[in-house]
């Protein structure tokens, strides 16, 4: 479940990437898998945005005046007309679903443009993360789930660990640009670890970057910087990464082809 500092460090990444207008004048917002509603509640009194949502858990919603429309979001598209919200939250929620790639496909589709999405997730690259893995295969906060049980989709079942570079790069092959990083905290357990661990973690990642330009030559000028912010403070340090990005203007017209090309079909 989110925290206080998740609503507040979204809140901060929407306000910082709104434009000014929308910042004060206000527009359309969509919690994706709002669970209680506690982040349109605390949005209510940072930004003067009209709010919906959207959740399996239905009942559990309880932010009067806003309404919560059900959606399965393992099977079901959101139940929005295109280009509707210029502010779409996802918090705390890709890590539950099967198919995260498609859930931000269908946040882009209901974003308007120039609208801003924001995203967070557990941190699975941080310090205390790495170190976890490196004993136990399992990254923090991810851990042996239920085989056939359907615990497996409660609210508390993590069941798709996501570093950053691979949300990064699902916005922007969904169609987002202008992709930035930030955290809600910085975790002290991860601090501890990264003194411990900062001389291999640097010397790996020398070895990684240098294989991976030369031998392997997966690295390009558009991906380089996704992969270099593995080692950066933030990803090292942060208990949940913040993720946010802009519709382009230049969606438009790549819509507007789509609609022209099933019209004709």
């Amino acid at each position: 479940m989110s925290t206080q500092n998740i609503y507040t460090a979204v809140i901060v990444a929407a306000k910082k990437r709104l434009s000014s207008t929308l910042a004060k004048e206000g527009g359309k917002h969509l919690d994706i898998g709002a669970g209680r509603g506690a982040l349109i509640q605390e949005l209510r009194h940072a930004l003067p945005m009209k709010s919906s949502a959207c959740d399996f858990h239905v009942e559990r919603f309880v932010a009067i005046g806003t309404p919560c429309a059900q959606v399965n979001l393992n099977h079901e598209s959101l139940p929005y007309p295109d280009a509707h919200f210029d502010l779409v939250t996802c918090s705390e929620v890709v890590e539950h679903v099967e198919n995260y790639r498609a859930l931000l496909r269908e946040a882009f589709r209901v974003t308007a443009i120039g609208g801003v999405v924001v995203v967070t997730t557990p941190n699975v690259l941080n310090a205390n993360s790495r170190a976890r893995y490196l004993v136990s295969g399992f990254a923090n906060l991810f851990g042996p789930l239920p085989v056939r049980n359907d615990k497996l989709y409660s609210t508390g079942g993590h069941i798709t660990p996501i570093p950053y570079f691979y949300l990064a790069h699902a916005l922007l092959d969904s169609g987002f640009d202008n992709v930035e990083l930030s955290i809600d905290k910085v975790q002290k357990t991860s601090v501890f670890w990264l003194t411990l661990l900062a001389p291999f973690i640097f010397l790996g990642m020398y070895r990684f970057m240098s294989r991976e330009r030369k031998k392997f030559k997966t690295l390009t000028v558009e991906n380089k910087p996704l992969v270099a912010s593995h080692f950066t403070w933030p990803l090292l340090v942060g208990r949940t990464i913040v993720v946010s990005a802009v519709k382009p203007s230049s969606a438009n017209s790549a819509l507007q082809r789509d609609a022209t090309q099933t019209a004709r079909s």
